[in-house]
């Protein structure tokens, strides 16, 4: 007969040990039942390429993980490498407080059945799987792969509510997603004030407070042919690797031209950055920079941590709260310390809103996030207006009359992505997101808006080329912006909304400084004035 009682937390998008909802409850409550904790972090086939984990030339069970328009690899190098950092991060965070992180590759549902099956051959029982749900119709997926084997194994299964954004999901200003607003002014509005909005933060658990982890000796193996590297370098290659060649003669980089995003993944990183930003007045002076283009301040750049959970909104929000009311000595040199909200203040927390309106449109419009008619439906159109008629590369797909043809699509698609176009603005913004996994947001929206509504190409392409190489991809920000853009999406203006390269370069890239710092050979440019 099994003995004790195992629960096995899959972690997925809460890469922290802080502000941690089932570690918190299992570090501070006396009654959960559970002899043994096992912290389970999986590399899922589909979303990230796993070829990297195989040792001895077998071939992968898996097909390639590549988008479904363009084929592009669906996590780049950049994405990957980051990941990594942040899952290392919070394996040694856990192994300091005496617990750890099991790394296994392979579908969800397959893990947790061999896990289960593995433990119970040990004589040990599991007593439950607990998850944080997320949005996503294959994270839904995984999901309802794991509730169905644990129902037919007899164990529990729980999702716990992800509490990484700014507003809980039971403190929700609407009563549900379904009836969320089209239209993001709206949501906010309902919204406001926003100061007093966010929940506490939750502590980091006390050293040996967590169940203990079940011993190495006891644990399944990794299912054959992958293997999982016992050192960071090794695990770094596996996952990096495999797709670290991602288009084919990519431009050089830049001479004296730096990334502005060599951020480090991980909890610790995370919160090292937040420091920063409060001490150097960042933060402070946030709505007059977060247009910029050039250096590692002119926006906070804590996306990439906040998409893989590796700190929450409501940390950002409680550590701004303490610069805004005077109670944290470390930021009192600093512009406006002790005087409350302020334009930039403010304006972060606008734009970690943002992030909860597009994950809450998610759960709203589900599948229709990715289809190329977006959310919008015929009655959305205004009298006489006609759908757009993509076109694309996919000779199947195309239209009798597309033009430019297919094999035509297909080479002003090569020329996007490895920003060769001609437009020194959408061309700069590619370079530095083939060499850097970052872009900011004004440069996004110009380059999504060329794809979409210049060159008339289905607007899926950009959206999975952005999948790949951000660092700070999040399926519901990545998915819902382009849509919006694309005209397809929750922006009242819809396909009236056109960005022009050439006057925003003018009001946001003046001196040209953006353009020549990514597209060199353009070097004898002498601005937009």
């Amino acid at each position: 007969m099994p003995t004790g009682n195992t629960l096995i937390y899959l972690i997925r998008k809460d890469l922290r040990v802080s502000d941690n909802p089932i570690f918190h409850h299992l570090a501070t409550s006396t009654d959960h039942g559970f002899t043994h904790l096992l912290p389970v972090f999986v590399f899922p086939p589909h979303q990230i390429e796993v070829s990297g984990f195989i040792k001895d030339g077998s071939k992968s069970p898996f097909p390639e993980a590549r988008s479904q328009v363009g084929k592009y690899w669906r996590c780049g190098p950049h994405r990957a490498k980051f990941i990594g950092e942040s899952v290392w991060n919070l394996k040694t965070s856990l192994e300091y407080l005496e617990s750890g992180l099991l790394l296994r590759v392979g579908l969800l549902g397959n893990v947790v059945q061999n896990l289960i099956d593995g433990l119970h051959q040990k004589q040990l029982k599991v007593g439950a799987v607990w998850a944080t749900g997320l949005e996503g119709t294959e994270e839904k997926g995984d999901e309802e792969a794991v509730s169905t084997i644990c129902e037919k194994e007899g164990v529990d299964f729980k999702l716990w509510v992800d509490e990484k954004y700014f507003i809980d999901d039971r403190d929700l200003a609407i009563e549900n997603s379904g009836v969320l607003p089209d239209v993001f002014t709206e949501y906010r509005k309902k919204s406001e004030p926003l100061r007093e909005k966010p929940r506490a933060t939750l502590p980091k658990p006390e050293k040996a407070s967590l169940p203990p982890m079940i011993p190495e000796s006891e644990l399944p193996a990794q299912e054959a042919p992958f293997e999982i590297p016992t050192t960071y370098d090794a695990f770094e290659k596996a996952i990096v690797d495999p797709v670290k060649n991602f288009v084919p003669n990519p431009p050089p980089f830049p001479e004296n031209t730096a990334s502005v995003h060599p951020f480090k993944g991980g909890e610790d990183s995370s919160h090292e950055r937040l420091a920063h930003l409060l001490k150097s007045e960042v933060m402070v002076n946030y709505k007059d920079t977060r247009n910029g283009l050039l250096g590692r301040d002119f926006s906070t750049k804590l996306s990439a941590f906040l998409a893989q959970g590796c700190i929450t909104a409501r940390q950002i929000h409680e550590e701004m709260a303490k610069y805004e009311d005077g109670k944290d000595s470390a930021y009192e040199n600093v512009k406006g310390y002790g005087e409350g909200e302020n334009d930039g203040t403010k304006a972060v927390r606008f734009e970690l809103l943002w992030r909860d309106f597009m994950r809450l449109w998610t759960q709203k419009v589900k599948s229709r996030l990715f289809r190329l008619e977006g959310y919008r439906r015929q009655e959305h159109y205004k009298d006489g207006e006609q759908k757009p008629k993509w076109k694309t590369a996919d000779e199947k797909q195309a239209l009798p009359a597309q033009e430019p043809g297919p094999a035509e699509v297909t080479k002003i698609l090569e020329r996007f992505n490895a920003g060769t176009t001609g437009m020194g603005f959408i061309d700069a913004s590619q370079r530095e997101l083939i060499h850097s996994g970052y872009t900011s947001n004004r440069a996004r929206q110009n380059v999504a808006s060329f794809l979409a509504k210049h060159l008339g190409i289905d607007w899926r392409y950009g959206a999975e080329w952005y999948e790949m190489l951000l660092v700070d991809y999040d399926v519901s920000s990545n998915w819902a912006n382009w849509q919006y853009v694309a005209g397809v999406g929750n922006d009242p203006r819809g396909p009236d909304r056109i960005f022009n390269p050439v006057k925003q370069a003018f009001d946001y890239d003046k001196e040209g400084l953006y353009v020549k710092a990514w597209v060199p050979e353009g070097f004898g440019y002498t601005g937009y004035g």
